[in-house]
């Protein structure tokens, strides 16, 4: 008997063991498959890093290197010198935060009306509002520089940062907000509204504070969208003090016209980092409202 059971907690242990390895071996395995299958959407990147780094007339070597056969800082030097490329940076971050803040405030309001307010005409609106993603900027840009330039705000932030607030990439933030509160259970208002709160506080005090994720998930397309806006302050803006970074990468030229693609691909470089900050540091609540986005509607 004695035998018998010193011999089932060896069993187990083995199995456990055993178990483990597995586990790890097929953890090790999988990390490995991931890393091959990011080879090709992280090599670019890096691609573009080093290649801040190689002269101009390196760029289009054949066959293509990783990294400069001449290591040269002359094209890292030109984007401080050439442009004001430091005064388009912070254009691009202040627009940007300003458009995903007014965007998150009214985007999450809208949706959490078309979500829980019940009114005549509520659904047919919906429709509307979502249609306007079917127009491309191209067809409305003619009237909207008229309208600018009649108002006498042309070069100025003021009409890319109300387009941006109020134009047709908002609507997805409502919609992402709107699905947001349809999956959040009645009984919590239900709750608040036993403590006395009226329709602004069910939104203040109770929807807004459980929204986490989609505003994580607005903030992140919204702030992505704003700091690579190209097309509006292309045609609304002029002075290189007033362009956003999105717009000034592209003025780095040789007299003739020839890009500088080595300043280009350094400054593209350094505007990518904002981005990536605000990505790790939401990423999580990110996935999260997109997987619940879809529970309901």
């Amino acid at each position: 008997m004695k035998s018998e059971t010193t011999r089932r907690p060896d069993t187990s242990i083995r199995a456990t063991s055993g178990r483990r390895r597995r586990v790890m071996v097929g953890r090790t395995l999988l990390f490995l498959l991931l890393s091959v299958l990011a080879v090709p959407f992280v090599y670019p990147t890096i691609w573009m890093i080093f290649a801040a780094f190689k002269p101009n007339s390196e760029m289009f070597a054949t066959p293509p290197t990783l990294l400069p056969r001449e290591w040269t800082l002359e094209g890292v030097e030109r984007i401080f010198t050439m442009t004001p490329f430091a005064v388009q940076y912070y254009n691009s971050l202040y627009m940007a935060v300003l458009i995903t803040a007014a965007t998150v405030i009214l985007a999450a309001m809208a949706g959490y009306a078309f979500a829980r307010i019940r009114f005549r005409g509520s659904n047919l609106l919906f429709l509307v509002l979502i249609s306007g993603l079917m127009i491309p900027a191209e067809v409305t840009i003619i009237p909207i520089f008229q309208w600018v330039s009649e108002l006498g705000l042309m070069d100025n932030h003021i009409p890319i940062i109300v387009l941006y607030t109020f134009g047709p990439g908002s609507v997805v933030s409502v919609f992402i907000f709107r699905q947001y509160f349809l999956s959040l259970p009645v009984e919590l208002e239900d709750a608040g509204r036993i403590d006395g709160l009226g329709r602004w506080g069910l939104f203040w005090r109770i929807a807004l504070p459980l929204s986490g994720p989609a505003i994580a998930t607005v903030s992140i397309l919204k702030f992505l969208t704003a700091f690579n806006m190209y097309f509006e302050p292309m045609i609304l803006l002029r002075s290189p003090e007033v362009l956003p970074v999105s717009v000034g990468i592209t003025r780095f030229s040789l007299g003739l016209g020839e890009p500088l693609y080595n300043t280009q691909l350094g400054a593209v470089t350094l505007t990518i980092i904002p981005v990536l900050i605000v990505f790790l540091f939401a990423q999580r609540q990110f996935v999260e409202a997109l997987a619940r986005s879809g529970v309901k509607g």
